[in-house]
């Protein structure tokens, strides 16, 4: 019998056993730079002459691994070999399709180290965000069995004298599941498993940025019973294969994670009636978010700076749920912004694989020098506090960054940076406060620090997040605790690690049989 759903527990590294796994790992993932890893289609491996390199951005010269990347042909050839393995997986029961998950889950728990070190150089995460993804990806294997078990379990309709009445949740079909690089083993893994565990089989396309641990999640799952081509592992880029998948006329959703503009894309191209195409394409999508913390006149100042440096810096501000926005009242504006000031400075921009760092390189050049680009712009809408420029290195590291006294409208204030970049905004009352947070297109994560009990509750009512947070960070969500997804350009509000999710990759049947 299963035991209740709990989120696995984060690794203490002042543990000396834990820290020894910890560093042993880093060696031993250290000395596989270079691999070279296929992509997977109907369980057989096949390279296509081309690759994409995947380097440490600690330091950009090092190799952690050489990917296939796949061709228009190839993703053709992976929609029909997905729809060739859905036949048999969809009559899969639901109870034996959740023990693979759980078993990739136990997989998961003993090789733990070895994945959190591989973020840590193919991704740019300390030992602790790496640590917290991992337990993330566990939390979804785990949570997304059970979650199966139960949606699979008969459900009591109105009762109708002399007829039996049922309804069953059926899988959908072939998807393409998009996920993004900053979560490259929690995300991937939820958005993979929840479609897998519903009895659909998927194209997995990893972010370009993030393949070397994409392919161990793939290895992963067949490994924990997954049949050959319920998941057809698609490493490639957006240009040439993304559209391709997406438009498919015998694709039947398309789960997504990542920017606005793609996102936007994807969704209209979703839309689109292709020529055969028998179904409406359903698009779960989450794309990202310029979120904000509201600081009350009586808030715990001192709780509230540590939980805004947390969530603003954390992973260098590569979060859709990061906090970029600081809105604070008059009379607490200038202490505010004193303490996050004194707290960002003593933080250490380093490399990621080292346990000294609070944060880590951005992912690559083009985000480098995109974050680089938004300061520049940031110095002429606001004034600067601290940070303000590259931090030493060799690798794509960027000082954390402050600007004050920023005008709502101003680009900063609108534009999603994903970088270690914050901006504090000034509000005369707690009505101003909440229409500066909700004057952006996105509604993702938002936060108050208040002790004002009618303050959090007008913010409940009025503050337009999918997920709303009082007097703790904005980052951070738990798989069962925190269902995720937001408003607006933000997604589909579609709510990842909640009870209803698993509905958005199935379809109801009711069947009414008279007797």
């Amino acid at each position: 019998m299963l035991v209740d759903f709990r989120n696995e527990p984060l690794t203490n590294f002042q543990d000396r056993t834990f820290h020894r796994a910890m560093k042993e790992a880093l060696g031993d993932v250290r000395r596989g730079f270079g691999r070279e890893y296929p992509m997977r289609i109907d369980g057989r491996d096949r390279l296509s002459g081309h690759w994409i390199r995947s380097a440490d951005p600690s330091r950009p010269k090092e190799v952690v691994g050489q990917v296939a990347a796949a061709t228009r042909e190839d993703a053709m050839d992976a929609v029909e070999g997905a729809w060739s393995a859905f036949e048999g997986w969809a009559r899969v029961p639901a109870e034996a399709r959740a023990r693979c998950l759980f078993k990739a889950a136990a997989i998961m728990r003993r090789r733990k180290f070895h994945l959190a070190a591989l973020m840590c150089f193919e991704v740019g995460k300390t030992w602790s965000e790496a640590d917290a993804d991992v337990a993330e990806a566990i939390d979804f294997l785990e949570f997304y069995g059970r979650e199966m078990i139960r949606l699979a379990r008969p459900h009591p309709l109105t009762r109708i004298q002399g007829e039996d009445n049922e309804v069953i949740y059926e899988p959908l079909g072939v998807g393409v599941v998009i996920p993004p690089w900053n979560f490259p083993l929690a995300i991937l893994t939820g958005m993979t498993v929840s479609s897998v565990v519903a009895g659909n089989a998927v194209v997995l396309k990893p972010a370009s940025a993030s393949p070397v641990i994409a392919a161990e999640f793939a290895k992963i799952m067949e490994e924990a019973g997954i049949p050959p081509g319920v998941i057809q592992f698609l490493p490639g880029s957006g240009g040439e294969i993304g559209d391709v998948l997406v438009s498919h006329p015998q694709v039947r959703f398309v789960t997504f994670t990542g920017s606005r503009d793609v996102g936007v894309h994807i969704y209209e191209l979703a839309a689109k009636v292709q020529p055969g195409q028998k179904w409406l394409k359903r698009v779960i999508a989450e794309m990202g978010g310029k979120d904000a913390i509201i600081v009350d006149s009586d808030a715990d100042l001192d709780d509230a700076a540590a939980g805004i440096v947390t969530s603003a810096f954390g992973f260098a501000g590569q979060k859709c749920s990061a906090c970029s926005r600081v809105i604070a009242l008059e009379d607490v504006y200038e202490p505010i912004l004193e303490r996050v000031k004194a707290l960002t400075e003593r933080l250490k921009v380093a490399p990621a694989d080292l346990e000294e760092a609070s944060y880590g390189p951005v992912v690559d050049r083009a985000a480098y020098e995109k974050v680089l680009q938004y300061i520049e712009i940031g110095q002429t809408e606001g004034q600067l506090v601290t940070g303000g420029g590259p931090a030493e290195g060799d690798g794509y590291f960027i000082k954390p960054t402050i600007f004050r006294d920023v005008p709502p409208e101003a680009r900063i204030a609108q534009e999603e940076i994903f970088g270690p970049v914050l901006a504090f905004f000034k509000a005369k009352d707690f009505d101003e406060a909440l229409r500066i947070a909700n004057g952006t297109q996105y509604g993702l994560t938002g936060g108050v620090y208040s002790r004002n009990r009618a303050h959090l509750e007008q913010a409940r009512r009025e503050f337009e997040v999918g997920n709303l947070y009082f007097n703790r960070k904005i980052t951070g969500a738990l798989v069962g605790a925190h269902p995720f997804g937001g408003f607006h350009m933000s997604g589909t509000d579609s709510k990842a690690g909640g009870q209803d999710y698993l509905l958005l990759l199935t379809q109801a049947k009711v069947v009414s049989e008279r007797f």
